[in-house]
């Protein structure tokens, strides 16, 4: 086994890979890159990488490129940076509110905005198209760190349909745009009620990459059925978040990490349909950045 990492040849490598000493460029990403190239040559040294399988490694990540949305998830690093942004509010003393999770791939910019409350007038229907299934109803409140009604908010809502595809992504084609897709906008109440047709849990795309490396890690590639918000509102932090229903077989083994104390709902089905009571606590923005959406790239229509 080597051990040229700390060799001077080596660091002067890194040193010049990564444009240090250069003087364009972003510095920023100049230590970002050194450090990642670093860690991996290491990896390579550590576990004597051949250069068959290096390249193999390569092939694979150039054919899953389309998939990454969904490598990143199935491997952690997603939920990763969730608690890394956990880490940094506890650090600033920042604690409380609903808890964040993953906003995976498929989230539309674009979807139809309506006004949306407890009443009955005002209980928004999010799907379009027919789905021989159960209907589920979800309502609560949205409100801040004291228990204020949070006013004005956009509470932005998405999920699968009962054979587990999201509008937009279908591979089927049958759904219509933004099915089971809205942007609802509050009253000054901070309530919210909306009802769809249950989804259902799904797979990584079969015999896709991310099966494949599930395959490999002897892992599975399944997600329980659940419903994604973004809740957007002046003077609060932007909440990126998700429900796993809590009597899914997947609730605790969610291939994606998404399954997060406080976000296990179990739908109440004594009146037959399930329906979801489900309150979010948003916290203080501290500054313009907090209203905001993460740069992640995302789709539209």
């Amino acid at each position: 086994m080597t051990d040229i990492i700390r060799s001077d040849a080596v660091q002067k490598l890194l040193d010049r890979a990564a444009g240090v000493g250069e003087a364009g460029g972003d510095a920023r990403l100049k230590r970002i890159v050194r450090d990642l190239l670093e860690a991996l040559m290491t990896i390579i040294e550590r576990h004597d990488i051949s250069e068959s399988e290096f390249w193999r490694g390569v092939d694979f990540l150039g054919r899953g490129a389309g998939e990454f949305g969904l490598i990143a998830p199935g491997l952690g690093i997603e939920h990763f940076l969730d608690l890394h942004m956990d880490a940094k509010d506890a650090e600033a003393g920042r604690s409380g509110g609903t808890p964040r999770t993953i906003e995976g791939p498929l989230y539309v910019a674009g979807a139809p905005l309506v006004d949306g409350g407890l009443t009955t007038t005002n209980d928004v229907n999010l799907t379009t198209d027919p789905d021989d299934t159960e209907e589920l109803t979800m309502a609560g409140r949205v409100t801040g760190p004291d228990g204020e009604p949070v006013k004005n908010a956009i509470l932005h809502v998405w999920h699968a349909n009962s054979k587990g595809f999201y509008s937009h992504f279908d591979p089927t084609g049958e759904q219509s745009p933004f099915n089971n897709r809205r942007r609802i906008r509050l009253g000054a109440d901070g309530r919210y009620a909306f009802h769809s047709k249950m989804p259902r849990g799904y797979s990584v795309p079969p015999e896709g990459a991310a099966e494949q490396l599930m395959q490999w890690l002897g892992r599975h590639g399944d997600r329980p059925a659940h419903v994604h918000f973004f809740i957007e509102a002046p003077g609060y932090r932007t909440l990126t978040t998700q429900i796993n229903f809590g009597d899914d077989p997947h609730a605790h083994d969610d291939f994606a990490f998404g399954t997060r104390e406080g976000l296990l709902p179990v739908p109440d089905r004594s009146g037959g349909n399930p329906a979801v009571l489900f309150d979010f606590v948003l916290q203080r923005a501290e500054s313009a950045n907090d209203e905001g959406f993460s740069s992640r790239p995302r789709a539209s229509a």
